[in-house]
């Protein structure tokens, strides 16, 4: 037969447990409940900035690839090289990503006699309601020229 020991130190230590337990019951819910939009919010933050830098180096590679374009074909086709440079670029977005750049608005730019380019700017797609990120791409350079030998 077992005694039970009523009173002394042991049901004390028991039973400021018990109530330390009691009244932290349901603190892990709160803590869920006022983590949880944090949480949601830090996620999706990072993934709209990944987009709006993912969005910036396409746009950037694709007014490098028509700015190359148009410095090569200036000379030549003085006409023509415009409309090329901004099929190149316009392609570059198509292969690298077709809806990471919504709108996107391709022009190309002579801002010298000597120097031509290509000008890119669009919308990123949004995450979060009503915020609009825009990037915006510029690559110029000197016209290139070739030029026989003896001139």
């Amino acid at each position: 037969m077992s005694r039970v020991r009523q009173g002394g130190r042991g049901d004390v230590r028991r039973s400021g447990r018990a109530g330390a337990a009691r009244r932290d019951a349901g603190m892990s819910a709160i803590e869920f409940v006022v983590l949880t939009p944090v949480l949601f919010f830090m996620i999706f933050a990072t993934v709209q900035f990944a987009l709006y830098f993912f969005a910036d180096h396409v746009a950037q590679a694709a007014a490098r690839a028509g700015a190359r374009d148009a410095r090569a074909q200036a000379d030549d086709n003085p006409g023509g090289w415009r409309g090329r440079a901004t099929s190149k670029a316009d392609s570059y977005i198509e292969q690298l990503g077709p809806r990471l750049l919504v709108a996107p608005r391709v022009r190309a730019v002579r801002p010298e006699p000597d120097t031509v380019g290509v000008e890119i700017t669009a919308r990123v797609p949004n995450v979060f309601p009503g915020l609009h990120f825009t990037v915006h791409a510029r690559s110029q350079g000197p016209v290139e020229r070739f030029v026989p030998e003896g001139r």
